[in-house]
């Protein structure tokens, strides 16, 4: 048994725990980060799982990390480099709509032309597409680095906010006010059919509305959650995306050095058994090994369903937040392929070297398909015809493969957490591998015989592995119920809980899921409020919000 103190204590080594354990051990706090895995990050990791190839085998492609984030803790510094993809494309059977594909880029004019091809009409309803989407993501964007109000409460600072909000929301004027309400409760369908006629056009815009939801693109308030995905920074590029060098435990090794080098601890191989808790107060935590350790403030990593119903006794907590967390929507919806390949696929549908290629490639042909794929999910089976996101990170990053080899990262929409039908086993993790691999094949005549190594996670491993309630990978839907001052429960979404000195900093708090690290920055600009402390030279963690200082 060993007893060890410290200022702070965070369980869980992803993402936004490491960015709160950053910001926290800047102000000189004594800070411990636990990690259950022998390896830190997450769902944000980098893993040889095949000799020579490198996978990202969660979280595959980095958009939302907050760039002031980045700026404060000196990710570059320690590492992190952020290469962008500047194409896409969705992949079509020829004879049903006199194209081979649909080809997507970070480019205006490209995107117009590809639109051209399919829908002159759509192609000029893009540039008024593309106004209003950033219109939305300008009002919402502030918001991500700032500490929701808790509209229950009387409080200076959060009248404050609320005025913040109210006199933000009253600047739109009538006409946007009305249509920002109608598009925070939208269908991503509803929402596309506004600007676009053509099916191919509409699905391939609508996929970012489903990732890691278990709602389908018809389903009312996927259109924000096809906004969460245009949010992203890299070099300020708004709504861009790339791939970290090395792969995604490249995020959080930065993450993890740059914690070191301020005097920050990391403890892996032992995860939270229970946190130690006393008249009403966090104390520390008890481990699966027996260690414990003591903190004058706990933090949770976790999703708020794994820490307050499994690792807090409910007799520390009230009945009514026991009956909230029980309520709390984090259904498990997706899967993920990792696949290693002995060469290049070929793609017939697209030309040769296209730029499309190294981006996401789709094979979803309309909305009505990918509605059908989610009907699938609801009746407790994986989709017999999946959405599809892969991607090919190895052609703008070889250190991923071997020479002449290729890794292919496979997102894949939808796989349920419990089968309507039998437990989840081998046998039934490779007929759903298999399913989403002929869906592939389809489209790529020697795809199938270049696989070397395939690993096929369904969320029930991803829970598994990673901790995640039913591999949720947002930790919690986000649909307007759980979003802002109701996430992840309505007074509670100030990144504190019923248990005093105990706080929350993962992904079901605000803004969400994403590699964003804006959750964990919060929570540990909230902490330093209520120890009435300021880090110094980290400008980004109060750009958004009034100083706090003491």
């Amino acid at each position: 048994m060993t007893d060890q103190n410290y200022d702070i204590i965070i369980a869980g080594s992803g993402h936004n725990g490491l960015v709160a354990a950053n910001y926290l051990a800047r102000a000189g706090l004594k800070t411990l980060v636990i990690e259950r895995n022998e390896y830190i990050g997450g769902a944000a990791v980098s893993r040889s799982l095949y000799p020579e190839f490198t996978y990202s085998n969660c979280s595959y492609v980095c958009s939302l990390l907050r760039p002031e984030i980045m700026r404060d803790l000196e990710l570059p510094r320690f590492g992190l480099q952020i290469i962008p993809y500047e194409g896409g494309a969705t992949l079509l059977n020829n004879d049903k709509y006199g194209q081979n594909y649909f080809g997507y880029a970070n480019n205006h004019e490209i995107i117009r032309r590809e639109m051209a091809r399919f829908s002159p009409r759509d192609a000029d309803a893009y540039h008024r597409f593309g106004r209003d989407v950033m219109r939305h993501c300008k009002f919402i964007k502030p918001l991500l680095m700032r500490t929701p109000p808790d509209p229950t409460q009387f409080r200076p600072r959060d009248i404050k906010e609320l005025l913040y909000l109210g006199q933000k929301f009253w600047r739109l004027g009538d006409r946007q006010m009305a249509e920002t309400i109608r598009f925070w409760t939208m269908s991503a369908s509803d929402y596309l059919d506004q600007y676009f006629e053509n099916d191919v056009i509409k699905a391939h815009l609508s996929g970012t509305s489903i990732i890691g939801t278990a709602l389908g693109p018809k389903s009312p308030g996927t259109a924000y959650v096809l906004l969460h995905h245009y949010m992203g920074d890299i070099d300020e590029a708004v709504g861009a995306w790339g791939f970290a060098r090395g792969g995604m435990g490249s995020v959080t090794k930065a993450l993890a050095d740059s914690l070191r080098s301020v005097g920050g601890e990391i403890k892996a191989g032992a995860g939270i058994d229970q946190f130690l808790v006393k008249n009403g107060r966090a104390r520390g935590v008890a481990l699966t090994n027996g260690d414990e350790y003591y903190a004058k403030n706990i933090v949770s990593n976790m999703d708020v369903k794994r820490t307050f119903g499994q690792h807090v006794a409910a007799r520390h907590l009230p009945s009514d937040f026991v009956q909230a967390v029980e309520n709390y929507k984090a259904r498990g919806s997706s899967g993920k392929l990792n696949i290693a390949l002995a060469g290049l696929p070929d793609f017939p549908g697209l030309p040769a070297n296209s730029l499309f290629l190294s981006g996401d490639l789709h094979i979803n042909e309309s909305i009505n398909e990918i509605e059908r794929a989610y009907d699938d999910w609801k009746a407790g089976a994986w989709s017999q015809t999946p959405y599809v996101d892969m991607l090919l990170p190895s052609r703008i990053d070889p250190s991923m493969a071997p020479d002449g080899k290729h890794y292919m990262s496979v997102f894949v929409q939808y796989c349920p957490y419990q089968l309507a039908v039998g437990e989840w086993n081998d046998e039934r993790r490779q007929a759903f591998g298999q399913t989403v691999m002929n869906a592939i094949a389809r489209h790529s005549p020697n795809f199938k015989s270049l696989i070397l190594h395939a690993e096929i996670r369904t969320p029930f491993d991803i829970e598994r592995e990673v901790g995640i309630t039913e591999g949720n990978i947002f930790h919690g839907e986000l649909t307007f119920d759980q979003l802002l001052f109701n996430r992840p429960i309505p007074g509670y979404a100030q990144y504190r809980s019923p248990i005093k000195n105990l706080y929350m900093c993962g992904s079901s708090t605000h803004p969400g899921g994403g590699v964003m690290g804006a959750p964990g920055a919060n929570a540990a600009r909230e902490i330093l409020f209520d120890l009435g402390m300021r880090v110094k030279n980290c400008p980004g963690l109060y750009g958004s919000v009034e100083a706090r200082a003491a």
